[in-house]
């Protein structure tokens, strides 16, 4: 599969703060997020003059920036290109492994592919993109889907995104709609931000998403939400497989009623 999409970046706009706490935020900090997030699928690699210009600091603020993450292991330098290492992946998934979650869900998300005979996933929402966080692999499977943990994808055109969409309020899904870019992998995928709105309203409704080869011809995959206790959408749980093996009968009939009991596990045990 090739998540190569080009995108436009959206630096995260500033918070609004209450008043009398803005003397206790750290500028540096954000603008130091600011340089991180410069870096996407589309410029994976940067001169020291592209992140200033990306980001609107001075050249010599964002090379303080880079010189500091090559330090900690988080940037690395080729020649005069900057690249984000995988190092930053422990940051993400320290953020999640504090919910507690992926201790709940991994044995469960390995009898679930053991079950299916196909590989289970969990993704969380990470700007318009599904990062996958945990993998559960399907035993004696020759072929297998590429998808890792730390794969990016789209969120628009895959199960698990639309998923991760679906749970989001009501202005910030308007506004990822808003600002997404959508372009077609395949045949099936759809780009129509009314149609994409359609789609992620039936999510919301049905509790569920399935995707029919719009990512990649001849992948299917099915997802639901897993939520904290208060309710809130806080990841996704997929399984996907060949369309030589999964049918969309099979994804309804047997996938579905699977993986739904497989979250409402996880669920009711983050709400014990």
């Amino acid at each position: 599969m090739d998540d190569a999409m080009p995108r436009d970046l959206h630096l995260a706009e500033p918070q609004a703060t209450p008043r009398g706490e803005d003397r206790e935020i750290v500028q540096s900090v954000l603008r130091a997020l600011d340089v991180l997030r410069s870096f996407d699928r589309h410029t994976p690699r940067q001169t020291l003059s592209q992140v200033a210009e990306r980001t609107g600091l001075s050249r010599a603020t964002a090379r303080r920036f880079l010189l500091t993450f090559r330090q900690a292991g988080y940037m690395e330098q080729e020649g005069a290109l900057f690249r984000p290492t995988a190092k930053l992946l422990e940051l993400g998934h320290s953020a999640v492994a504090s919910l507690g979650l992926w201790d709940i869900a991994r044995p469960i998300m390995a009898e679930l592919a053991a079950k299916l005979g196909e590989a289970a996933f969990a993704a969380v929402l990470d700007g318009q993109d599904a990062l996958y966080v945990a993998h559960a692999p399907s035993p004696g499977r020759v072929v297998a889907v590429g998808i890792a943990v730390g794969r990016r994808l789209p969120a628009y055109c895959t199960s698990v995104g639309r998923v991760l969409l679906a749970g989001l309020p009501e202005v910030a899904l308007a506004q990822a709609l808003a600002t997404m870019k959508p372009v077609a992998f395949t045949d099936n995928t759809v780009t129509s931000r009314p149609k994409l709105r359609g789609l992620i309203e039936d999510v919301r409704r049905d509790g569920w998403s399935i995707v029919d080869e719009e990512l990649e011809v001849g992948l299917r995959s099915v997802s639901v939400p897993l939520r904290a206790p208060g309710g809130a959408v806080i990841a996704a749980l997929n399984v996907c497989g060949p369309s030589a093996r999964v049918t969309p009968e099979a994804l309804h009939s047997r996938f579905l009623p699977e993986i739904l009991a497989a979250a409402e596990r996880i669920n009711r045990s983050l709400r014990d």
